[in-house]
């Protein structure tokens, strides 16, 4: 089957409605991050948020880590699906489950060695699904998204395969590689940026290549 598709990094209205004709189940939009592409104000975030059918999912990418200021950032955006881009508190969780019961939560786990399958497998209890992604907490600036860097894909499967919560790949994909990153590791969707841009704006051509070569997958 076709994984579920999300474009990242959308930097407007325009850029919404190109992914979506395209095909894009899904949509991230980038708030204030410590470093990475696709940054946008929290307003414009709200601005396209508020123009998506509810059938697409809206993903705030936030980089905030505490329950109040996470939901806050939620409520002031208006997307239906919250994107945790670091690590938080177990009971962070929980507080934005009682205060606002109808958001998706995803939690992204970067795959930087054998470590990020365990988080992964402690943590797919506590959300709706997970983004393996090719970043790292541990810099002195942390990379929290938007390397446009594959990781192992390997790892990944073992966690799709002892997980059961939906998973989203991301991390450098492209039209060139998307064939083999989903034979291997059988995501429930997969997680585009770089891969689909030329100077940092969404490309109608790479676009076309990239859902091109996942429909092939159907045929």
């Amino acid at each position: 089957m076709m994984p579920r598709i999300k474009i990242c990094c959308i930097g407007s209205v325009a850029e919404a409605q190109l992914a979506i004709a395209h095909g894009a189940s899904a949509l991230g939009l980038v708030s204030e991050m410590p470093s990475g592409p696709g940054v946008i104000p929290d307003d414009l975030i709200a601005a396209i948020a508020a123009t998506i059918p509810k059938f697409i999912g809206t993903f705030l990418l936030t980089s905030r880590t505490g329950s109040g200021p996470i939901i806050d950032h939620i409520r002031h955006c208006g997307t239906n699906t919250v994107q945790l881009v670091d690590i938080v508190q177990e009971s962070v969780y929980q507080d934005i489950r009682r205060a606002l019961p109808e958001i998706r939560i995803v939690q992204v786990v970067h795959m930087t060695g054998d470590a990020a399958i365990e988080e992964a497998r402690n943590v797919a209890p506590r959300v709706d699904a997970l983004l393996l992604d090719s970043g790292n907490r541990s810099l002195a600036v942390k990379e929290l998204g938007g390397t446009g860097r594959t990781h192992d894909w390997n790892r990944s499967r073992q966690i799709v395969e002892t997980v059961k919560c939906p998973v989203f790949l991301a991390g450098g994909l492209n039209a060139g590689n998307i064939l083999e990153a989903v034979k291997t590791v059988q995501p429930y969707g997969v997680d585009i940026c770089s891969g689909v841009r030329t100077e940092g704006r969404l490309d109608p051509v790479k676009l076309t290549d990239f859902f091109a070569a996942i429909r092939r997958m159907a045929s």
